[in-house]
Protein backbone atom coordinates (compact mmCIF):
# COMPACT_ATOMS: atom_id res chain seq x y z
CA UNK A 1 0.00 0.00 0.00
CA UNK A 2 2.63 2.65 0.96
CA UNK A 3 4.96 1.59 -2.76
CA UNK A 4 1.35 2.43 -4.70
CA UNK A 5 1.03 5.47 -2.48
CA UNK A 6 4.53 6.79 -3.36
CA UNK A 7 4.60 5.91 -6.86
CA UNK A 8 0.95 7.86 -7.05
CA UNK A 9 2.94 10.95 -5.41
CA UNK A 10 6.20 10.87 -7.96
CA UNK A 11 3.45 10.37 -10.97
CA UNK A 12 1.48 13.48 -9.34
CA UNK A 13 4.82 15.40 -8.94
CA UNK A 14 5.86 14.60 -12.67
CA UNK A 15 2.62 16.07 -14.22
CA UNK A 16 2.98 19.09 -12.26
CA UNK A 17 6.52 20.11 -13.57
CA UNK A 18 5.07 22.00 -16.16
CA UNK A 19 2.69 24.16 -13.73
CA UNK A 20 5.91 24.75 -11.70
CA UNK A 21 8.27 25.58 -14.31
CA UNK A 22 5.99 28.02 -15.45
CA UNK A 23 4.73 29.70 -12.56
CA UNK A 24 7.04 29.28 -9.64
CA UNK A 25 6.42 31.94 -7.71
CA UNK A 26 2.03 32.72 -8.29
CA UNK A 27 0.59 29.13 -8.41
CA UNK A 28 -3.15 28.41 -9.05
CA UNK A 29 -3.70 30.88 -12.03
CA UNK A 30 -4.99 29.47 -15.65
CA UNK A 31 -1.67 28.14 -17.83
CA UNK A 32 -1.70 27.95 -21.09
CA UNK A 33 -2.19 24.15 -22.28
CA UNK A 34 -2.14 23.11 -18.61
CA UNK A 35 -3.08 19.49 -17.76
CA UNK A 36 -3.50 18.01 -14.77
CA UNK A 37 -3.61 19.78 -11.11
CA UNK A 38 -2.15 22.04 -9.69
CA UNK A 39 1.35 21.46 -7.73
CA UNK A 40 0.90 19.83 -4.47
CA UNK A 41 2.22 21.79 -1.57
CA UNK A 42 0.59 20.27 1.50
CA UNK A 43 0.44 16.81 2.54
CA UNK A 44 -3.06 16.97 1.83
CA UNK A 45 -2.80 17.82 -1.20
CA UNK A 46 -0.54 15.20 -2.25
CA UNK A 47 -2.94 12.74 -0.78
CA UNK A 48 -5.53 13.58 -2.89
CA UNK A 49 -3.48 13.86 -6.09
CA UNK A 50 -1.90 9.86 -5.43
CA UNK A 51 -5.56 8.79 -4.69
CA UNK A 52 -6.79 10.50 -7.63
CA UNK A 53 -4.05 8.49 -9.64
CA UNK A 54 -4.64 5.38 -8.28
CA UNK A 55 -8.29 5.70 -9.63
CA UNK A 56 -8.21 6.60 -12.42
CA UNK A 57 -6.14 3.68 -12.98
CA UNK A 58 -8.78 1.85 -11.81
CA UNK A 59 -11.51 2.61 -13.72
CA UNK A 60 -9.23 2.77 -17.03
CA UNK A 61 -8.72 -0.93 -15.90
CA UNK A 62 -12.22 -1.60 -16.14
CA UNK A 63 -13.40 0.21 -19.10
CA UNK A 64 -10.73 -1.62 -20.95
CA UNK A 65 -11.98 -5.29 -19.23
CA UNK A 66 -15.40 -4.93 -20.68
CA UNK A 67 -14.28 -3.76 -23.65
CA UNK A 68 -11.97 -6.57 -24.07
CA UNK A 69 -15.37 -8.64 -22.97
CA UNK A 70 -17.63 -6.92 -25.13
CA UNK A 71 -15.27 -7.35 -28.30
CA UNK A 72 -14.83 -11.32 -27.53
CA UNK A 73 -19.06 -11.73 -27.28
CA UNK A 74 -19.48 -9.56 -30.75
CA UNK A 75 -16.67 -11.75 -32.44
CA UNK A 76 -17.49 -15.34 -30.21
CA UNK A 77 -21.40 -15.13 -30.12
CA UNK A 78 -22.95 -13.13 -33.53
CA UNK A 79 -24.80 -15.32 -35.40
CA UNK A 80 -22.76 -16.10 -37.72
CA UNK A 81 -20.18 -18.11 -35.42
CA UNK A 82 -22.95 -19.44 -32.77
CA UNK A 83 -25.89 -19.87 -35.23
CA UNK A 84 -27.24 -21.94 -32.34
CA UNK A 85 -27.52 -19.84 -29.05
CA UNK A 86 -26.96 -21.49 -25.28
CA UNK A 87 -30.47 -22.05 -23.64
CA UNK A 88 -29.09 -21.77 -19.74
CA UNK A 89 -30.46 -18.96 -17.70
CA UNK A 90 -28.19 -19.40 -14.77
CA UNK A 91 -24.13 -19.00 -14.28
CA UNK A 92 -23.48 -19.49 -10.39
CA UNK A 93 -19.79 -19.11 -11.05
CA UNK A 94 -20.23 -16.28 -12.81
CA UNK A 95 -22.69 -14.52 -11.07
CA UNK A 96 -20.84 -14.69 -7.53
CA UNK A 97 -17.74 -13.50 -9.80
CA UNK A 98 -19.20 -10.32 -11.27
CA UNK A 99 -20.68 -9.66 -7.31
CA UNK A 100 -17.85 -10.24 -5.08
CA UNK A 101 -15.08 -8.25 -7.34
CA UNK A 102 -16.84 -4.93 -7.45
CA UNK A 103 -17.26 -5.46 -3.83
CA UNK A 104 -13.19 -5.97 -3.42
CA UNK A 105 -12.99 -3.31 -5.91
CA UNK A 106 -14.94 -0.76 -3.57
CA UNK A 107 -12.53 -2.05 -0.53
CA UNK A 108 -9.69 -1.57 -2.06
CA UNK A 109 -10.72 1.74 -3.15
CA UNK A 110 -12.14 2.38 0.51
CA UNK A 111 -8.59 1.47 1.92
CA UNK A 112 -6.88 4.00 0.71
CA UNK A 113 -9.24 7.12 0.24
CA UNK A 114 -11.44 6.68 3.81
CA UNK A 115 -7.26 7.77 5.73
CA UNK A 116 -7.37 10.95 3.48
CA UNK A 117 -10.83 11.48 4.21
CA UNK A 118 -10.02 11.12 8.35
CA UNK A 119 -6.66 13.00 7.50
CA UNK A 120 -8.55 15.96 6.42
CA UNK A 121 -11.67 16.11 8.83
CA UNK A 122 -9.70 15.23 11.77
CA UNK A 123 -8.53 19.02 12.92
CA UNK A 124 -4.45 18.92 14.19
CA UNK A 125 -3.32 21.40 17.21
CA UNK A 126 -2.91 24.67 15.17
CA UNK A 127 -0.17 27.07 15.40
CA UNK A 128 -2.36 29.41 13.47
CA UNK A 129 -5.67 29.74 14.01
CA UNK A 130 -7.50 32.16 11.33
CA UNK A 131 -11.45 32.96 10.72
CA UNK A 132 -12.38 33.39 7.53
CA UNK A 133 -16.21 34.69 6.89
CA UNK A 134 -17.94 34.54 3.79
CA UNK A 135 -19.89 37.50 1.80
CA UNK A 136 -21.75 38.53 -0.99
CA UNK A 137 -19.05 39.15 -2.27
CA UNK A 138 -15.69 38.88 -0.51
CA UNK A 139 -13.73 37.46 2.81
CA UNK A 140 -13.55 38.96 5.73
CA UNK A 141 -9.96 37.51 7.69
CA UNK A 142 -9.69 37.42 11.52
CA UNK A 143 -6.18 36.89 13.57
CA UNK A 144 -7.53 36.34 16.77
CA UNK A 145 -4.37 35.75 18.84
CA UNK A 146 -2.84 38.99 16.90
CA UNK A 147 -6.09 41.09 17.45
CA UNK A 148 -6.18 41.84 13.58
CA UNK A 149 -9.38 41.65 11.17
CA UNK A 150 -9.18 42.57 7.42
CA UNK A 151 -11.54 42.15 4.20
CA UNK A 152 -10.12 40.71 0.88
CA UNK A 153 -11.73 41.76 -2.20
CA UNK A 154 -10.92 41.20 -6.05
CA UNK A 155 -8.68 44.21 -7.30
CA UNK A 156 -11.29 45.50 -9.75
CA UNK A 157 -14.00 45.60 -7.35
CA UNK A 158 -15.46 48.94 -6.60
CA UNK A 159 -14.77 48.67 -2.90
CA UNK A 160 -11.13 48.67 -4.31
CA UNK A 161 -10.98 51.85 -6.52
CA UNK A 162 -10.38 55.09 -5.01
CA UNK A 163 -10.06 58.76 -5.51
CA UNK A 164 -7.05 57.80 -7.74
CA UNK A 165 -8.46 55.01 -10.12
CA UNK A 166 -10.80 57.41 -11.99
CA UNK A 167 -9.63 55.84 -15.27
CA UNK A 168 -10.30 52.35 -14.00
CA UNK A 169 -13.66 50.60 -14.66
CA UNK A 170 -14.70 48.10 -12.78
CA UNK A 171 -14.71 44.24 -13.39
CA UNK A 172 -13.01 45.51 -17.11
CA UNK A 173 -9.65 44.73 -17.84
CA UNK A 174 -7.96 47.28 -19.76
CA UNK A 175 -4.66 49.61 -19.54
CA UNK A 176 -5.83 51.52 -16.51
CA UNK A 177 -6.72 48.48 -14.42
CA UNK A 178 -3.54 46.48 -15.30
CA UNK A 179 -1.63 49.06 -14.31
CA UNK A 180 -3.38 48.57 -10.73
CA UNK A 181 -2.42 45.26 -10.58
CA UNK A 182 0.56 45.48 -11.23
CA UNK A 183 1.08 48.46 -8.36
CA UNK A 184 -0.04 45.61 -6.26
CA UNK A 185 2.27 42.85 -7.09
CA UNK A 186 0.23 41.23 -9.37
CA UNK A 187 0.55 40.35 -13.72
CA UNK A 188 -2.11 40.77 -16.33
CA UNK A 189 -3.05 37.08 -16.49
CA UNK A 190 -3.70 37.09 -12.67
CA UNK A 191 -6.81 39.52 -12.84
CA UNK A 192 -10.17 37.67 -11.18
CA UNK A 193 -7.68 36.29 -9.00
CA UNK A 194 -5.92 38.94 -7.22
CA UNK A 195 -7.14 40.49 -4.36
CA UNK A 196 -6.63 43.66 -2.41
CA UNK A 197 -5.72 42.12 0.78
CA UNK A 198 -3.39 38.56 0.80
CA UNK A 199 -3.91 35.86 3.63
CA UNK A 200 -0.16 35.92 5.62
CA UNK A 201 0.91 32.32 7.18
CA UNK A 202 4.01 31.30 7.51
CA UNK A 203 5.60 28.11 5.81
CA UNK A 204 5.60 24.87 7.41
CA UNK A 205 3.10 25.75 9.71
CA UNK A 206 -0.10 24.17 10.44
CA UNK A 207 -2.70 26.84 10.09
CA UNK A 208 -6.34 25.75 11.51
CA UNK A 209 -8.99 27.60 9.64
CA UNK A 210 -12.33 28.71 10.99
CA UNK A 211 -14.94 29.16 8.15
CA UNK A 212 -18.62 30.92 8.20
CA UNK A 213 -20.76 32.97 6.61
CA UNK A 214 -23.03 35.51 6.69
CA UNK A 215 -25.34 35.81 4.33
CA UNK A 216 -25.57 32.30 1.87
CA UNK A 217 -23.26 29.41 1.77
CA UNK A 218 -19.87 30.56 -0.10
CA UNK A 219 -16.79 28.10 0.13
CA UNK A 220 -13.33 28.64 0.74
CA UNK A 221 -10.57 26.59 -1.30
CA UNK A 222 -7.43 26.73 -2.16
CA UNK A 223 -6.41 24.17 -4.75
CA UNK A 224 -2.92 23.56 -4.34
CA UNK A 225 -3.26 23.25 -0.69
CA UNK A 226 -5.99 20.36 -1.06
CA UNK A 227 -8.55 21.70 1.31
CA UNK A 228 -12.24 23.14 -0.05
CA UNK A 229 -14.78 23.97 2.98
CA UNK A 230 -18.29 24.97 3.18
CA UNK A 231 -18.89 28.07 4.25
CA UNK A 232 -22.26 28.30 5.85
CA UNK A 233 -24.32 30.68 7.65
CA UNK A 234 -24.70 29.88 11.53
CA UNK A 235 -22.32 27.39 11.96
CA UNK A 236 -18.51 27.51 12.04
CA UNK A 237 -16.63 24.54 10.00
CA UNK A 238 -12.80 23.85 9.99
CA UNK A 239 -10.04 23.15 7.81
CA UNK A 240 -6.26 22.68 8.24
CA UNK A 241 -3.13 22.68 5.96
CA UNK A 242 0.73 23.02 6.13
CA UNK A 243 1.92 25.00 3.21
CA UNK A 244 5.53 23.21 2.63
CA UNK A 245 6.65 26.23 -0.36
CA UNK A 246 6.65 29.91 0.20
CA UNK A 247 4.77 31.31 -3.19
CA UNK A 248 1.27 33.29 -3.10
CA UNK A 249 -1.80 30.94 -4.00
CA UNK A 250 -4.91 31.71 -5.36
CA UNK A 251 -8.12 30.06 -5.00
CA UNK A 252 -11.57 31.24 -5.55
CA UNK A 253 -14.95 30.92 -3.58
CA UNK A 254 -16.21 27.32 -5.10
CA UNK A 255 -20.32 27.74 -4.09
CA UNK A 256 -22.67 29.81 -6.27
CA UNK A 257 -23.21 32.51 -4.33
CA UNK A 258 -24.78 34.93 -6.32
CA UNK A 259 -24.74 37.25 -9.18
CA UNK A 260 -20.77 38.36 -8.05
CA UNK A 261 -19.46 34.53 -7.46
CA UNK A 262 -17.47 35.09 -9.94
CA UNK A 263 -15.33 38.06 -8.56
CA UNK A 264 -14.83 36.68 -5.31
CA UNK A 265 -11.30 35.18 -5.39
CA UNK A 266 -8.63 33.95 -2.34
CA UNK A 267 -4.83 34.78 -2.30
CA UNK A 268 -2.74 33.47 0.67
CA UNK A 269 0.68 34.27 0.52
CA UNK A 270 2.82 32.09 2.70
CA UNK A 271 6.31 33.94 3.64
CA UNK A 272 8.81 32.77 5.77
CA UNK A 273 8.78 32.56 9.74
CA UNK A 274 10.65 35.39 10.20
CA UNK A 275 8.96 37.49 7.29
CA UNK A 276 5.93 36.95 9.16
CA UNK A 277 7.27 37.65 12.24
CA UNK A 278 7.81 41.26 10.37
CA UNK A 279 4.21 41.13 9.22
CA UNK A 280 2.73 40.59 12.57
CA UNK A 281 4.35 43.76 13.37
CA UNK A 282 4.22 45.72 10.55
CA UNK A 283 0.24 45.07 10.81
CA UNK A 284 -0.41 45.94 14.34
CA UNK A 285 1.15 49.03 13.73
CA UNK A 286 -1.13 49.99 10.69
CA UNK A 287 -4.30 48.40 12.26
CA UNK A 288 -3.93 50.88 15.01
CA UNK A 289 -3.40 53.93 13.25
CA UNK A 290 -5.70 53.06 10.23
CA UNK A 291 -8.28 50.70 11.51
CA UNK A 292 -6.13 48.26 8.57
CA UNK A 293 -3.63 45.91 7.38
CA UNK A 294 -0.51 45.98 5.32
CA UNK A 295 -1.02 44.66 2.02
CA UNK A 296 0.99 40.82 2.23
CA UNK A 297 3.28 41.87 -1.25
CA UNK A 298 4.04 44.93 0.84
CA UNK A 299 6.17 42.32 3.34
CA UNK A 300 7.02 40.11 0.60
CA UNK A 301 8.55 43.64 -1.11
CA UNK A 302 10.14 44.07 1.89
CA UNK A 303 12.18 41.11 2.06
Amino acid sequence: MRILSTLMGLWAAFTALPAIAQDAEHIGKPVDKGLGFQPAVTELSRDIQSLDYMINIIIFAIVAFVAVLMLYCIVRYNRKANPKPATFTHHTTLEVAWTLLPILVLVFIGAFSLPVLFKQQEIPEGELYIKVTGHQWYWTYEYPDLELEFDSYMIGQPATLGADDEAVTPYVMDAAMEAKLAAAGYEKDEFLLATDTRVVVPVDTVVVMGVTADDVIHSWTIPAFGVKQDAVPGRLAQLWFKAEKEGVYFGQCSELCGKDHAYMPITVEVVSKEAFEAWKVKAAEEFAANGTVPTAYTVAAAQ
